[in-house]
């Protein structure tokens, strides 16, 4: 499910992006300790339509998450997983709007994992312009603007400039989903042996995309459902950081507000020379 609001026409962001850094580092961090107060009782789970588990966490961090964006920009939509449906017709005609995962990766919540995230993305044209990410366990957050740069930070620390790495020698570190890494993923991966010796890392949430772009990991393989909401923020800052996040297959961008809100595999990358399926 998706929801959108707007008041009055779609308003411009400010010209630079990164006078929003700190005022959406907070609003994460709101989001993500209304998230912990869930996480430290217990809580109902439910399924939706299309099976996915949604918790009271995931409801808080979505209303924190609307209120504290349409006063931070107002007018601009925002597209979020969850809520009521805004209709194809209407969004498609949208020159801006947030993207937003209140809780990416639920089911790591739900399993006590501790690897979830919130994860922000403000899109321009269908492109990623900015993205945020919130870890509310271990209190980091990265952010990242592309052509700009890509930025890491513990708690309210400073922000620090992260860049990825390419692999030095044979060594591969590879990110699977914890929860959703399916047997194409890992045959994808044990094919690389030939001419990788590969490492694979399990971890939950768009935070896998995020330790590619501080040179934590190399690669990571998505070989199975995500919605764009998975995605908007992880490639702002995978790509600020001087990466990709691209589409399996032909390499090509993923497409943003879409009729149908799924994504097709992707990857993301050090590089675009990086293995890739």
């Amino acid at each position: 499910m998706n929801s959108a609001s707007a008041r009055g026409g779609p308003a411009a962001p400010p010209d630079d992006l990164l006078s929003l850094r700190d005022p959406l580092a907070e609003l994460a961090a709101a989001a993500g300790a209304a998230i912990l107060e869930v996480y430290a009782g217990e809580f109902d789970v439910r399924l939706k339509a299309d099976a996915s588990p949604v918790t009271e966490a995931d409801l808080r961090s979505q209303a924190i998450l609307q209120e504290g964006l349409a006063a931070l920009a107002p007018g601009i939509p925002i597209l979020a997983e969850e809520g009521a449906a805004t209709p194809y017709a209407l969004r498609r005609e949208w020159p801006r709007w947030w993207c937003v995962d209140p809780l990416d990766g639920t089911r790591d919540f739900v399993a006590r994992s501790g690897e979830f995230s919130v994860n922000v993305g403000l899109l321009e044209r269908g492109r990623p312009v900015l993205g945020l990410i919130h870890a509310p366990v271990d209190g980091v957050s990265y952010l990242g603007v592309p052509g700009r740069g890509a930025w890491r930070r513990e708690g309210d620390g400073p922000w620090r400039p992260v860049r990825v790495a390419a692999p030095v020698g044979r060594r591969l570190r590879a990110f699977a989903s914890r929860q959703h890494a399916g047997p194409r993923t890992l045959a994808w991966l044990q094919g690389l042996a030939p001419e990788w010796d590969v490492e694979v890392l399990r971890r939950g949430s768009a935070m896998k995309v995020c330790l590619i772009a501080d040179g934590s990991a190399h690669l990571y393989p998505r070989l199975g459902p995500t919605s764009e909401w998975d995605t908007a923020a992880a490639e702002a800052i995978v790509v600020g950081a001087g990466g990709v996040l691209r589409r399996a297959g032909d390499g090509s961008p993923l497409a943003y507000n879409k009729r149908d809100l799924r994504n097709p595999d992707f990857y993301a990358a050090w590089g675009p020379e990086a293995p890739h399926p």
